[in-house]
């Protein structure tokens, strides 16, 4: 198979998996802000969910998106490098996520910050890039 005919299959894939770790980043966003009313088995159950689901698919992301972008000749487009630094920023915020998470969930202070607005932008920027290709 050539990559022109997995190409729909592909984005498709990297399309679905941008989705899980979206709604993942803005859940644990969510989940974060209520974090002190929130009871520690909850934060358990986060923590698995985020390892074995919103993970997986960040990595997926990454993967399938690199691959898109070598097969679709993109690479050094003005675009790719923009789309690139947002999902490189809400992995960097998925991480520090994580982080306040575990801290939390082991009964350790953790510092609110307004993550969800970065997120959103970050999340419309990505769309709109993909979707124009402006530069």
């Amino acid at each position: 198979m050539t990559f022109i005919t997995l190409y729909p299959w592909l984005k498709a894939l990297h399309l679905a998996a941008a989705l899980v770790f979206a709604s993942g980043v803005l859940a644990m966003a969510g989940f974060l802000r209520m974090m002190p009313a929130v009871p520690g088995d909850m934060a358990v159950a986060v923590i698995g969910w985020d390892r074995w689901v919103t993970i997986p698919a960040m990595l997926l992301v990454w993967a399938l998106g690199l691959g898109l972008a070598s097969g679709g000749g993109w690479i050094g487009d003005g675009w790719l490098y923009a789309k690139l630094g947002l999902v490189l920023l809400l992995s960097a915020i998925h991480g520090v996520q994580s982080g306040q998470l575990r801290r939390s969930a082991r009964g350790l202070p953790t510092q609110r910050w307004p993550a969800m607005p970065i997120i959103a932008a970050s999340l419309a920027g990505i769309a709109i890039l993909a979707v124009v290709k402006p530069f």
